[in-house]
C-alpha cells in the first residue's frame, strides 16, 4: 500500500474517534454543570475540559472568560479550531475522499453524508436548542462508521490502519479524561470525604466520567458495589474487556500493528508491546502508590512517541 493512502486512513479514522471523544467529553461535563454547584465549580470543570484536549492557550487568546456557551462554541462548531467536531468531521471527509478507492461505497457515504449532516443540524441550531441530541448524533455516526467498516471493508492493510487510527486515538483520549479527573477530585483519596454531601458529589462525579465512556452498566456488571474512584480507574486503564479501556486499546493497536509490519517497523512494534505489557501486567494499587498523574503523563507520552514511530514506519514517503 502507498503511504499516502495508509496515512490517510489513519487519520480519517482518527478524526472520526476524535469527534466522538470530543463530544462525549463536553456531554458530560454539560450534563455535570446542570447539577446544584457553585459557579466557580462549574467554571474549573470547563477549563477542566480546555485543559484535556489542551486547547486553553488557544482559548484565552479569542475569550475573555471561560463560561459553557463559548466553550460549547469553541470545540464543536469553531472552524479556526482544529480540535473542533467541525474540524475533525471535515477531516475525516476529506481523508476518506482522498482515499475513496480504497473504501467500500457504504463506507465513504457513511463519512459523506456525516459532514452534510452535521452542517444541517448546526445551521438549525441544535447546538443552542438541544445540545445532548447534538453529541448522541455525532456518538451515534461515529459507532456507524465503525459498524460499516468491520461489517464491509476486506480486512486487508486499509482496514488495518483505519483500526490502528482508531485505537491509539481512543487511549490517548481515555488517558487524558482520567487524567484530568482524577486530577478534578483533589485526590488523595478522591472524595474520601466531607459526610453524605461529599459522597453525593463524588457519586455523580464518577458516575459522569463513566457514563463519558458509556461504561456506567459495565461498571454495575464488572463490580456490583458502589461507585469508588480506584475501581474507576482500574475499569479504564487494565481490564481488557472493557472496549474504551488502555489496555484493550493497545490490545488492538498491537494485532493491528503485526499485521502490517515491515522490516523497518519492528522497534515500533516492540515498544507498543512494551506499552500493552506494562497495563497487562498492571496493578491499580501499585499505580496509584506511585501516583496517577505521572503515571497517566508517562503513557501519554508513550502513546505520542508510539504514534511519530507508525509515522515514520508507514505513512512517511520512503
Amino acid at each position: 500500500m502507498l503511504s499516502r493512502t495508509a496515512d490517510h486512513l489513519f487519520w480519517m479514522a482518527r478524526y472520526m474517534e476524535r469527534a466522538e471523544n470530543t463530544a462525549r467529553l463536553i456531554d458530560v461535563n454539560y450534563q455535570t454543570s446542570l447539577l446544584p454547584q457553585s459557579s466557580e465549580t462549574a467554571t474549573q470543570g470547563w477549563k477542566g475540559l480546555l485543559s484535556i484536549s489542551e486547547l486553553m492557550p488557544d482559548y484565552t487568546q479569542r475569550f475573555e472568560t471561560v463560561n459553557a456557551r463559548d466553550v460549547m462554541a469553541f470545540m464543536v462548531t469553531d472552524a479556526n479550531n482544529p480540535s473542533s467536531i467541525y474540524c475533525c468531521l471535515r477531516a475525516a471527509r476529506e481523508n476518506a475522499r482522498a482515499v475513496r478507492g480504497a473504501l467500500t461505497t457504504e463506507v465513504w457515504e457513511t463519512m459523506n453524508q456525516t459532514w452534510l449532516e452535521f452542517n444541517r443540524l448546526v445551521k438549525s441550531g441544535l447546538l443552542a436548542k438541544d445540545p445532548g441530541e447534538l453529541f448522541e448524533w455525532v456518538k451515534f455516526r461515529s459507532h456507524l462508521s465503525r459498524g460499516v467498516t468491520l461489517g464491509t471493508m476486506l480486512q486487508d492493510e486499509a482496514f488495518h490502519f483505519q483500526r490502528i487510527g482508531t485505537f491509539l486515538e481512543r487511549a490517548d483520549n481515555t488517558a487524558r479524561l482520567l487524567d484530568v479527573k482524577f486530577h478534578a477530585r483533589n485526590t488523595e483519596f478522591f472524595g474520601s470525604g466531607i459526610g453524605n454531601e461529599g459522597k453525593e458529589v463524588d457519586f455523580y462525579h464518577w458516575s459522569a466520567v463513566l457514563r463519558s465512556v458509556s461504561a456506567f452498566e459495565v461498571y454495575r456488571k464488572v463490580y456490583r458495589d458502589v461507585i469508588r474512584p480506584e475501581k474507576v480507574a482500574e475499569l479504564l486503564m487494565l481490564r481488557a474487556e472493557m472496549p474504551r479501556s488502555l489496555v484493550h486499546c493497545m490490545d488492538e493497536v498491537v494485532r493491528n500493528l503485526r499485521a502490517v509490519g515491515n522490516d523497518h517497523s519492528q522497534e515500533t512494534i516492540r515498544r507498543a508491546g512494551r506499552l500493552r505489557a506494562d497495563l497487562q501486567f498492571g496493578r491499580i494499587d501499585e499505580i496509584l502508590a506511585t501516583g496517577l498523574h505521572a503515571y497517566l503523563t508517562q503513557f501519554l507520552d508513550r502513546v505520542g512517541d508510539l504514534g511519530y514511530g507508525i509515522s515514520r514506519d508507514f505513512l512517511m514517503p520512503s
